[in-house]
């Protein structure tokens, strides 16, 4: 099928698709994130420094694997609070239309982040 023929589906989230926002998000976990995205940040500083300064690879490539999990915990918390709130609300509405599309996101989320 090409792109033409494709069916235009409603934002998972019930949105218009322009100015998507999450339905709830947990002040905690908002709060977590946002500090483990400022740590990471600065590790990434971190990261430039030792590039500049030429530092051992493997080093380097050490805190470039700690970057990683950081922002895979970040990651995690995020997805979990969209699980609890947003696809939840999604999939117990009254729209079919819009709980296809949140198993669809779900799905391509998956595939994205798995493995990875």
């Amino acid at each position: 099928m090409d792109s033409t023929s494709q069916t235009t589906v409603p934002c998972a989230c019930g949105t218009d698709g322009t100015n998507r926002k999450a339905v709830a998000v947990d002040p905690d976990i908002k709060r977590a994130v946002l500090n483990r995205l400022r740590r990471i940040e600065g590790q990434l500083r971190g990261l430039q420094r030792m590039v500049e300064d030429e530092r051992y690879c493997a080093d380097i490539l050490m805190q470039m694997s700690s970057v990683q999990e950081a922002l895979r915990g970040a990651g995690r918390a995020l997805l979990r609070n969209h699980l609890a709130h947003c696809a939840t609300e999604a999939i117990r509405s009254d729209d079919p239309i819009r709980a296809e599309a949140m198993y669809d996101e779900l799905v391509d989320l998956m595939y994205k982040t798995a493995g990875r």
